[in-house]
């Protein structure tokens, strides 16, 4: 036990704790992570990110190391392959949606030099500190999780509700809703 306080979703669990500390909120920049948690948040719509959390490993493993390159160009014979893996989320649909959105990941980076670029640029580049003081305060959407659903939905992206949206904004540390008493905040 270290004592530390931390937002309150994470305690009690070891793997859930060190995901808190070390990336959940941590702003990033680069693609390839960037598409992980995006691949990772598609399958958690509807399920705990715990879940997620701990079939990571076998998701990194079936997805090519969230190559989204190859991704891709995942045929049927792959599709059925993602189906019969029982380490992963078995979802037909969400299986499907990770390669559309890779496809249209890549036709983001053609356009914008690089997604985080473009996703980015819904922040103006800065992290949105919301500065809840409880869990209580912190939100499931935004307009802005809207706003970027509804771009991304746009562009052919599945799975992208606001919820998810949000969620990967969290995750990706474009919104910072630590709450205040968290240890994250202490200098």
């Amino acid at each position: 036990m270290d004592n530390k306080i931390r937002c309150s979703w994470c305690n009690g669990d070891t793997l859930y704790e060190k995901y808190h500390d070390e990336e959940w909120g941590v702003p990033v920049f680069d693609d390839q992570k960037l598409y992980e948690f995006l691949l990772l948040e598609t399958f958690q719509a509807g399920l705990s990110w715990i879940i997620i959390l701990r079939k990571r490993e076998n998701f990194k493993q079936a997805f090519d190391h969230f190559d989204y390159r190859k991704i891709a160009l995942y045929d049927e014979a792959k599709i059925q392959d993602l189906l019969n893996d029982a380490g992963i989320i078995r979802n037909q649909l969400k299986i499907r949606a990770a390669i559309s959105n890779a496809i249209q990941f890549i036709a983001i980076q053609n356009e914008f030099g690089s997604f985080s670029n473009y996703i980015w640029e819904f922040t103006s580049g800065k992290v949105i500190d919301h500065h809840p003081q409880t869990r209580a305060n912190v939100p499931a959407t935004s307009p802005l999780s809207d706003a970027i659903s509804k771009a991304l939905k746009k562009r052919g992206f599945k799975f992208v509700g606001s919820t998810v949206i949000y969620a990967q904004m969290q995750a990706t540390g474009m919104i910072n809703d630590h709450v205040a008493e968290c240890w994250t905040r202490k200098p």
